[in-house]
């Protein structure tokens, strides 16, 4: 497709709002290249903080399980008064530290919410061409003001995300298999169906989300038109809306029957943990100490796989919102067919 301000991949300019947000001069084609596009030398210092923070996550572990056993060994108060305000330094450090790092998320994710609108307002209202495809006010409002918020805020988070979490859980766990083989074996046996079930459910969520957003904005372009026929327009209105509750329950459902299955095997992982660290314990070959730092350890990644599991939710449904939004900029940016000459004109070249 060609036309004014298209790069070579189909997509608009972006104008000069570039200078305030840093991002570039065009709309990538894809959301990754939307993320390079837009804060990519943010984004390496958001993964720097990143790995600080899962590096220094495993300390409190640590610091439980020697205090525990500190205290069952019979080690002196003082020791473990010492171990304890390292402990609570290190939460309060970790705790600066992510709260640097959400808040430097912020401003990358609202620079690219900010170009984004400023690069789809300049492509469909501004690109001076009379042979554009017109799009409809209620799909330009809906483009603007709601489609672009959850695609900037993903930038924020599409790389540190992953990786903070990620790391967390492969730390995590590879300190758990030293501290104990078979608990961790044991542990991950129980977790790992999670990594059949989220995929195919994701999916199913993600069909239901790019049905959603389609059918939003007919129903917005439909509002915005004023109908000829009242009593029928209220009938498709009332058909829409009614579509789009269909699909947010399904969504709804799928969502939380997946956190039920995620909850219960995390459950079914601490269970098992309990039952084998405690025989474990009565037979004398571990400690107390190693029980609970496993049990935190399990709750330590429990929650970030869910996070993990919510950015790869993200991510797709992030992924179908901004493929439909480049479709309808490469659609509108289409130039008209010429129009047919008059009759008359036809009659006289004949």
């Amino acid at each position: 497709m060609t036309a004014m301000g298209i790069e070579d991949d189909g997509q608009p300019a972006a104008g000069d709002g570039n200078r305030r947000t840093g991002c570039g001069g065009t709309i990538p084609p894809t959301l990754w290249g939307l993320v390079r596009r837009c804060g990519f030398a943010e984004q390496l210092w958001l993964v720097v903080l990143s790995i600080v923070v899962f590096v220094l996550s495993l300390a409190p572990l640590e610091l439980q399980r020697r205090i525990v056993n500190g205290a069952t060994d019979g080690d002196s108060l003082v020791q473990i008064l010492q171990l304890a305000g390292l402990y609570a330094a290190t939460a309060i450090t970790l705790g600066l530290l992510k709260l640097a790092m959400n808040v430097y998320r912020g401003r990358v994710s609202e620079n690219a919410v900010r170009w984004l609108r400023a690069a789809i307002l300049r492509a469909v209202g501004h690109s001076g061409s009379h042979h554009a495809r017109p799009i409809a006010a209620g799909v330009e409002v809906s483009l603007v003001l709601n489609e672009v918020e959850p695609i900037g805020s993903f930038v924020g988070v599409s790389l540190s995300e992953p990786l903070l979490k990620g790391g967390i859980l492969v730390s995590t766990f590879a300190y758990l298999a030293y501290l104990e083989p078979m608990m961790a074996l044991v542990a991950l046996a129980i977790l790992s169906p999670q990594f059949v079930f989220v995929p195919i459910m994701q999916k199913a969520i993600n069909e239901r989300v790019g049905r959603r957003i389609a059918t939003l904005r007919m129903l917005s372009a439909e509002i915005v038109d004023e109908p000829r026929d009242v009593d029928a327009a209220e009938a498709i209105y009332d058909r829409q809306i009614n579509g789009v509750f269909a699909l947010n329950m399904g969504v709804f459902k799928l969502k939380y029957s997946m956190n039920f299955l995620m909850n219960l095997m995390h459950h079914l992982g601490v269970a098992s943990v309990l039952a084998l660290g405690g025989y474990y314990v009565v037979i004398g070959t571990t400690e107390v100490g190693t029980i609970l730092a496993f049990i935190s350890g399990l709750s330590q990644i429990n929650a970030p796989w869910g996070d993990v599991v919510d950015w790869y939710r993200e991510l797709k449904v992030t992924q179908t919102k901004y493929a439909m939004i480049t479709l309808v900029l490469s659609v509108v940016n289409d130039p008209l067919p010429p129009e047919p000459p008059p009759p008359s004109a036809i009659v006289a070249s004949g």
